[in-house]
């Protein structure tokens, strides 16, 4: 038995040395690459169709996301030999922003935290930041005001989207019951996402809104007899002590983000994108159906139609719509020419990639 455990050891320090010297070939590869190229150097339709192939060939048993995850972190470190990306998000550092942000660039990609979500867009704007994640809307909590409110308003364009499966998990400076925690800090989206379950096992403890769940984690490393509900990289930021995990009420809870750059996907070979656009409808009976038919008559379909107040005239609305396909497929440029001649306004925020992982 010693004997087989020595050679399968010999076996894997040998492929060890050619995946290593393998990553380096394709390093050197990608830096060829990058100096043939003009201009953006991350391009995220090629990284979505890398994963997307890597998952097609995996034969396991690495299961596909994990053999996705491992690529990306070698494209972001492949990228980050010629420069790396920088990505601003909403902070402070340990909040599920952050997480999304590397989730999508890799390891590699320099991530700096911003105080606000109108920072992150001004970041990106100025080039202080190549480009920016915003949360947009969470299965459970809905959509988040501000990020939509801005867009009308940017020139930066969506170029990709990141889904973050969200676990919550309750943590302290040191391993506590709970009937002696006294407080639990948290941001309020968080709070109302595991609301039943800290009424089953918390009922008597004060629940407190804070701006993040990374401020919650701050505030819980500081205070005694208090508890934090936030992700697992708060925690590690802060050194707390997990005392429960996946607490969240609904075990589907996730939260969409979109990127933002001054970049606009080409269309991807895999098919599988997406258009963001924001509308008003003509002040007449029948404008909001109306702008709904072009899509209809061509097939494309829709997968979000959502309505806010346009901050500009009382009692006018501006709709926020997702369709399945690029800006530059036949069918979804007839669809938007036939819409600006409908609609009250019509943007497009931009074409991109559905997320992979």
């Amino acid at each position: 038995m010693i004997d087989d455990l020595s050679q399968l050891r010999s076996e894997i320090d040998a492929l060890d040395v050619d995946i290593l010297v393998r990553l380096n070939a394709r390093a050197r590869l990608a830096r060829k690459v990058g100096s043939l190229k003009v201009g953006q150097a991350y391009r995220p339709e090629r990284e979505a169709e890398v994963l997307r192939r890597i998952i097609e060939i995996n034969e396991g048993p690495l299961p596909d996301e994990v053999a996705a995850r491992l690529f990306r972190e070698i494209m972001s470190a492949c990228l980050a030999l010629e420069r790396p990306i920088t990505v601003s998000y909403l902070g402070p550092r340990g909040t599920f922003s952050e997480r999304a942000a590397v989730k999508q660039f890799g390891e590699g990609a320099q991530t700096v935290p911003q105080p606000s979500i109108d920072e992150v867009y001004r970041s990106v704007e100025s080039g202080a930041a190549d480009f920016g994640v915003v949360p947009v809307e969470n299965s459970t909590e809905g959509a988040v005001g501000r990020s939509l409110d801005l867009m009308p308003q940017t020139t930066l364009k969506t170029c990709g989207e990141v889904l973050l499966r969200i676990h919550h998990h309750l943590m302290a400076r040191s391993r506590s019951e709970l009937n002696a925690i006294q407080r639990v800090f948290s941001h309020g989206q968080s709070l109302a996402q595991c609301h039943e379950w800290l009424n089953a096992n918390m009922p008597h403890a004060e629940r407190v809104a804070v701006s993040s769940n990374a401020e919650a984690a701050r505030r819980a490393s500081i205070e005694p007899l208090s508890a934090a509900v936030a992700g697992e990289m708060a925690a590690e930021h802060y050194g707390l002590t997990l005392l429960a995990s996946n607490i969240e009420d609904e075990p589907n809870n996730t939260t969409r983000f979109l990127v933002l750059g001054n970049y606009e996907p080409k269309p991807s070979t895999t098919g599988k994108d997406k258009t963001s656009l924001v509308l008003s409808a003509a002040n007449r009976a029948g404008a909001v159906y109306e702008m709904l038919t072009p899509f209809a008559t061509r097939g494309v379909s829709m997968s979000k139609f959502e309505s806010r107040p346009s901050k500009v005239a009382m009692w006018e609305y501006l709709f926020f719509v997702d369709i399945d396909g690029h800006r530059d497929d036949a069918n979804v440029v007839e669809a938007l020419a036939e819409l600006r001649s409908i609609a009250g306004y019509v943007k497009v925020l931009g074409s991109y990639p559905a997320a992979v992982l």
